[in-house]
């Protein structure tokens, strides 16, 4: 059974000998009011226009929420508003229950959206968020109004328990759960006798069982916004949908952990995989070979979101993966992506030439292509024309010209980058060098004149230049087109909600530095957990950086026999700070743990 959503014990709160409420209903306005007052959260003043606020308010809006809306400060400490959270916590302690913010990656959607009918859930306010075979959990943010506990007690013959929650929480995931589980039902229900799908590598035929979903009825289209809009809200970064026998997973990317959010019966995952494919204008009735699109919608806030649609043949039918492309990326400032101010500043040096190469190296999901449209938005000046050619494009910006590769009609990097020199650019974006023709055209348009930004998978800076060496390119015209390269990771950064602060000892500290003449801080920060990091201990990522600027010594050092390790420790001599030096300076920061860095860097020379 999946772990519900983080509770917080009452053992963990002040301890409330008397709740002062009525028992048997639902809160009112007074009576709350009156419990903040003798609590010393809200003042006269604030409970007299409060009153005053209710007359104007909704009938059916909670009382916490009109008192958080009203923006009051915390009176225990003013420096702290009285947030609809805080007020929650409190209503939890003053009833004597655990609270709860509802987590809903942690919730299984289709079982609680069984286990009570919509219209009751509602009418009491209760929404289940565990299920066991012994039990059965429900979040209220009605904590006094008892009525429905012995009836469903004895309806579902399990422990009933009960947890304070959100008042706003407890009403959206009511409308969210059971209107995905009704669509869910319903389109499972729901047959349509058109084209039939094309046997799997592995299907298990169901005797009177033939009609298929059809991807544009109304519920398989509401199941499909809803996870689109979902996705966004958790700030996942891709969504996998991986079809399997009877029930198939969707799993959200989350600061670069995978996490199992929703399961859908594998009929109903077809239809969601073929109204992607429709959104994605990908051939709906192929489904033996794999296909790339994309899809553009808006946030919640009304923002344009670039999604990447990728489908690859299983065993089951077609996986889907959607990359989601966050759209604040191109107008995120240096510090803002994670250089420090000296990284900075070494990297505006090597951009702001007038010709030449600049890499960016590191494995896939290093953070790469946020790097190169923070760089190419820093660069696009209305005097310049800034041209890229991608595989795929992944970000629309409208300051740059973005040509897209199509192997298929054989355009390929190298025949882009032909194309772009006869548009006279001024800077030029190649997605990825990849081969000896790429290689070639990105030194032929640096020689000519031109900016050439680009990337490579290598494990540091040093190894890109063996990398063109291995290519193909002659070590003279990397001696002369080369500006510098830049080798980077992404780590978890630590919650500033919740990050704690404590020591780690001197094996920890040298299994990270090595070698490295860095001094092991007396204190660093440590991870903890809480509502805003889901209890993880990290919220959001980080890049760290790994400069190595063309200097004349290093430039020398390029030879058609360069041997790596020589040149490794030729850049170091030279002043480059390696990747694990980047990582100590953030852990000392307070910004990450050794763990996290250690997971991300590459091995010790």
């Amino acid at each position: 059974m999946k772990s519900s959503s983080k509770i917080v014990p009452i053992s963990d709160r002040a301890d409330f000998s008397s709740h002062g409420f009525s028992t048997g209903k639902r809160l009112e306005l007074d009576e709350v009011l009156a419990q903040l007052l003798a609590d010393g959260l809200i003042n006269d003043d604030e409970a007299k226009r409060t009153k005053v606020a209710r007359t104007t308010a909704r009938n059916d809006v909670h009382p916490l929420v009109l008192i958080a809306n009203a923006k009051y400060s915390d009176r225990r400490d003013t420096s702290k508003p009285l947030t609809l959270e805080a007020l929650t916590e409190w209503l939890a302690g003053r009833a004597g229950l655990a609270y709860m913010k509802i987590d809903p990656t942690k919730i299984e959607v289709v079982k609680v959206g069984q286990i009570v009918a919509p219209s009751y859930a509602a009418r009491y306010r209760i929404l289940p968020v565990e299920i066991t075979e012994a039990s059965v959990t429900f979040a209220t943010s009605e904590p006094f109004d008892t009525r429905w506990e012995h009836d469903l007690g004895q309806m579902l013959r399990r422990d009933i328990k009960r947890v304070v929650a959100n008042p706003l929480d407890v009403n959206r995931f009511l409308m969210e759960f059971y209107g995905v589980t009704r669509s869910v039902r319903k389109a499972k229900d729901s047959k349509d006798d058109g084209a039939r799908i094309l046997p799997n590598f592995e299907q298990l035929i169901e005797l009177g069982n033939s009609g298929d979903l059809n991807a544009e009825d109304s519920h398989v289209v509401r199941i499909v916004d809803w996870l689109l809009q979902y996705a966004y809200e958790q700030r996942a970064s891709d969504i996998h949908m991986e079809p399997r026998r009877e029930t198939s997973p969707i799993r959200f990317r989350i600061d670069g952990v995978l996490h199992k959010v929703f399961e859908l019966p594998t009929p109903v995952m077809i239809a969601v995989v073929s109204r992607v494919k429709i959104l994605g204008r990908l051939d709906i009735a192929e489904r033996r070979r794999p296909q790339d699109g994309r899809i553009k919608t808006r946030s919640p806030g009304g923002r344009e979101v670039e999604m990447r649609l990728s489908t690859m043949p299983t065993a089951f039918g077609e996986k889907v993966v959607l990359r989601i492309f966050d759209p604040d990326v191109v107008i995120k400032t240096f510090a803002e992506i994670g250089f420090s101010t000296k990284d900075e500043k070494v990297w505006k040096a090597m951009i702001e030439q007038p010709h030449g190469i600049v890499l960016v190296t590191g494995p896939t999901g290093s953070g790469k292509t946020t790097t190169l449209y923070a760089t190419l938005k820093y660069l696009a000046k209305p005097d310049l024309n800034v041209c890229t050619v991608e595989d795929p494009i992944e970000m629309i910006a409208p300051e740059l010209n973005q040509m897209q590769v199509q192997t298929n009609i054989d355009l390929t990097f190298a025949a882009g980058v032909r194309t772009l020199l006869r548009q006279d650019p001024d800077i030029i974006m190649v997605g990825e060098i990849r081969d000896l023709a790429t290689a070639e055209m990105a030194v032929q348009a640096s020689l000519t004149g031109h900016l050439v930004l680009s990337t490579l998978h290598t494990n540091d800076a040093p190894s890109a230049v063996t990398r063109l060496l291995d290519l193909g390119v002659p070590h003279y015209l990397i001696q002369s087109t080369l500006n510098g390269i830049i080798a980077q990771r992404l780590v978890r950064r630590l919650c500033p909600h919740c990050r704690t602060v404590g020591e780690i000892s001197d094996e920890e500290w040298a299994s990270l530095v090595h070698t490295l003449a860095l001094k092991k801080p007396a204190r660093v920060a440590l991870p903890k957990g809480c509502n805003e990091c889901r209890h993880t201990g990290y919220l959001g990522r980080s890049a760290i950086y790994e400069l190595m600027p063309m200097t004349s010594v290093l430039r020398k050092g390029i030879t058609s026999s360069l041997d790596l390790p020589a040149y490794h420790a030729l850049a170091l001599k030279d002043g480059m700070r390696p990747l694990r030096y980047a990582a100590a300076e953030i852990v000392a920061r307070g910004l990450t743990t050794v763990r996290e860095v250690i997971e991300v860097l590459p091995p010790p020379e």
